[in-house]
């Protein structure tokens, strides 16, 4: 590996699950504001609903959500209702549309119990129309599953159950604060599967403190035994200035550029010899899976939830910190529950911030979704539509030259591919396009 690679995989760039990315919102978009969105829906939109539970029993060292420890039920229980009344809300509003993705996330979504979670599923019900096909799919802590929790998700119609794994190692768990042996995983698929929830995602990490390049072969090793449909592999973002729990974590036990980047390698290979697909940055499917479908037909997105067949025209956020996206643009609801509890209790919506789309933020919102699922852009093609061609991003083009140089990124006229060993510095090619990058102050995670 060259010196230069290293340095590429060092610079600092945004994820991309959106664009513009969330540390460009502000408070120009008010609840006012998606008030006024969410009623201009049309009738026949087809809707993408998330729902964020900020509560996790207890916090790991690596966590970068938006989430608090809570081990009193009372939060919990009042958060619940604050999300039922939420989802009223958007009824008025927008109800009676076909929903088509179901999200659960956090936090860790079961902190809610069964029954609650029962009870908001038909409260949406009641709000929308759930598609026949819909995928509903949560988020899980595999030490938090048992029996009662199961028959619940089966009986809400949870098609989908992701599962964070990161690491089966012993001594990378102790360091990231996550005690998990693989028999407890492993009885967590076992009770999904005989409840019919077949369609299992495992999530993993590289770069972890004290991880070792053996230590994330032995672990994908066995989470394959496991037979997931679907893996996501994500780098760990070291961001102690903005969350405080990363504080426990000593930066001189992480791996540094090299290492990560050999470890994000030496993954994507053995995935690949074990009859996984790679899906755009991070993920990896078999085959015969509806990612692997979608990748191959040009189908694939990105949201915040990350690589998805979800084309939803738009998505509703609800819960704390919640990030919706409509035609006009993204809104954000306010971070701590307490505000947000508040604005939903005085029968308004939480919404503290947002973006409204310009015809130009929606252009390059394009642009770099393409680049991020297809590792290639036509930019003629994609500008045609709006009366414009390639020569209007020049800039850009000229600016991808370290990369091209570098063997990274290969450019025909208009068209921008990543070679095989540029893929995984995409969001390195994706920032070219990213007009609020060059202007804001965010810090961000490693390219790498």
């Amino acid at each position: 590996m060259s010196s230069r690679s290293c340095s590429f995989a060092e610079q600092t760039v945004p994820r991309y699950t959106s664009y513009p990315t969330a540390p460009h919102f502000t408070g120009a978009v008010t609840a006012d504001t998606y008030a006024d969105w969410l009623a201009a829906l049309p009738g026949e939109a087809t809707l993408s609903l998330y729902l964020h539970v900020p509560f996790c029993i207890e916090l790991c060292h690596y966590c970068g959500c938006h989430t608090k420890a809570v081990r009193r039920p009372e939060p919990v229980a009042a958060y619940a209702d604050v999300l039922a009344a939420e989802i009223a809300l958007v009824a008025r509003r927008a109800g009676g549309r076909r929903a088509i993705h179901l999200h659960w996330g956090g936090g860790t979504p079961s902190t809610l119990g069964p029954d609650r979670l029962v009870d908001l599923t038909q409260r949406l019900r009641g709000a929308f129309r759930f598609a026949d096909d819909m995928e509903h799919a949560i988020e899980l802590d595999p030490r938090r599953i048992d029996r009662p929790l199961v028959a619940a998700l089966a009986a809400m119609g949870v098609t989908r159950a992701s599962l964070g794994v990161q690491d089966f190692s012993p001594h990378v768990q102790r360091a990231i604060g996550r005690i998990q042996p693989f028999g407890v995983v492993a009885e967590a698929v076992g009770l999904l599967r005989e409840a019919g929830i077949a369609e299992i995602n495992i999530d993993l990490m590289y770069g972890l403190p004290k991880q070792s390049l053996a230590d994330l072969r032995r672990t994908i090793a066995l989470a394959d035994a496991l037979r997931p449909q679907r893996f996501a592999l994500f780098g760990y973002a070291h961001v102690p200035w903005f969350k405080a729990n990363q504080r426990l974590i000593a930066e001189s036990d992480l791996p540094d550029a090299g290492a990560r980047l050999d470890q994000a390698e030496a993954a994507r290979e053995l995935f690949a010899e074990l009859g996984y697909r790679p899906i755009g940055l991070d993920h990896f499917a078999r085959p015969e899976d509806a990612l692997t479908r979608a990748a191959q037909d040009g189908r694939l997105h990105r949201n915040f939830q990350g690589y998805t067949t979800d084309a939803a025209d738009a998505l509703i956020g609800l819960g704390a910190s919640a990030i919706g996206r409509l035609r006009q643009g993204f809104v954000q609801n306010a971070a701590d529950v307490g505000g947000y509890a508040r604005s939903i209790a005085e029968g308004r919506f939480a919404t503290v911030k947002g973006l409204a789309f310009s015809s130009d933020d929606t252009l390059r919102a394009r642009i770099i979704e393409r680049l991020m699922c297809d590792f290639a852009v036509d930019l003629d093609a994609v500008t045609g539509r709006r009366g414009r061609n390639g020569d209007a991003f020049a800039e850009e083009l000229a600016a991808l030259a370290p990369l091209r140089e570098e063997g990274f990124v290969a450019i025909e006229g208009h068209r921008i591919a990543m070679t095989e060993a540029g893929k995984p510095y995409v969001r390195l090619a994706a920032a070219a396009f990213d007009t609020y990058l060059k202007n804001g102050q965010a810090r961000h995670s490693r390219a790498v």
